[in-house]
């Protein structure tokens, strides 16, 4: 099998992975003005980078919401769409060596994907994100690039924007940790806080409430769902690292970064030819 190359084209962001044997070779991250233009961009670039030549490559396999408006074949190599949800399901499975998993993909919203084996399925989602994060941050801090608002909240302090159980409770509630968060901005009305504060309220707050947001889907749903893989643009904040462990905590499951959760989308679009080529 020759070079698979698996881009995810977004609206302007384009990920790109090379998958030679089973074997993930230098994912790449690209922004743009627009999908078409990230999408050769970021092709022209990896193809450029990595020395290869376009004789060197089998198959190129194209997923993400930018897709559609691609009508012909990249470079006139062959070139597959590949279900964006599938995917998710393919890629975060290879990356996190788990067969049953509840996938979680924040990028401008969230979606969720359960995969059983081979079984991968799109069980909802919910529509706060990144783009919740930028919209919310352009409001109240005149920003909206992603880079200052993890700056920004790098200097805050979240004590001085959630409502705690310790900050309303002396002792732990059943299930309830003191450092549960009991209204998400409810403090604020009594302190002021400053930018860098709202920064990492609002970085908490999206994650926070994607994280509870997907157990409790599995809870309605009747699952008993103990592994989530977090993949997507988002699972580079800082934060993720602090608000996760504590949802973990509360509900008794496990969240999982993998190395490439970034990328995962992407990878999953490259593992998807084996599948397409044996059928």
């Amino acid at each position: 099998m020759g070079l698979i190359i698996g881009i995810d084209l977004g609206g302007s962001t384009t990920k790109i992975v090379g998958l030679n044997n089973g074997t993930i070779l230098s994912p790449m991250f690209i922004t743009a003005a627009d999908p078409i233009t990230s999408l050769f961009g970021a092709f022209g670039k990896y193809v450029y980078d990595n020395g290869f030549q376009l004789a060197d490559i089998e198959h190129v396999m194209l997923t993400g919401v930018g897709s559609s408006g691609v009508t012909q074949p990249i470079y006139g190599l062959p070139t597959t769409k590949v279900d964006e949800f599938q995917a998710d399901g393919l890629g975060a499975r290879f990356d996190s060596g788990l067969n049953h998993l509840t996938v979680v993909s924040m990028g401008t919203g969230t979606t969720l994907v359960r995969v059983d084996g081979d079984d991968i399925r799109h069980i909802g989602g919910l529509g706060l994100g990144g783009g919740t994060l930028q919209g919310l941050a352009h409001l109240l801090l005149n920003t909206t690039n992603f880079e200052e608002i993890v700056e920004l909240a790098s200097q805050g302090n979240v004590e001085h924007i959630n409502l705690q159980i310790k900050d309303i409770c002396k002792n732990d509630l059943e299930g309830l940790p003191l450092h549960a968060t009991a209204s998400l901005f409810g403090k604020v009305r009594h302190t002021n806080p400053s930018l860098a504060d709202i920064a990492k309220g609002l970085i908490c707050m999206v994650l926070e409430t994607i994280g509870s947001g997907a157990v409790l889907s599995s809870i309605n749903r009747g699952g008993n769902e103990k592994d989530f893989v977090l993949i997507g643009n988002m699972t580079r904040l800082p934060e993720c690292r602090d608000v996760f462990p504590k949802i973990e905590e509360i509900y008794g499951v496990r969240f999982h970064i993998p190395a490439h959760a970034t990328f995962c989308t992407a990878l999953g679009a490259a593992l998807a030819f084996s599948s397409i080529h044996k059928a």
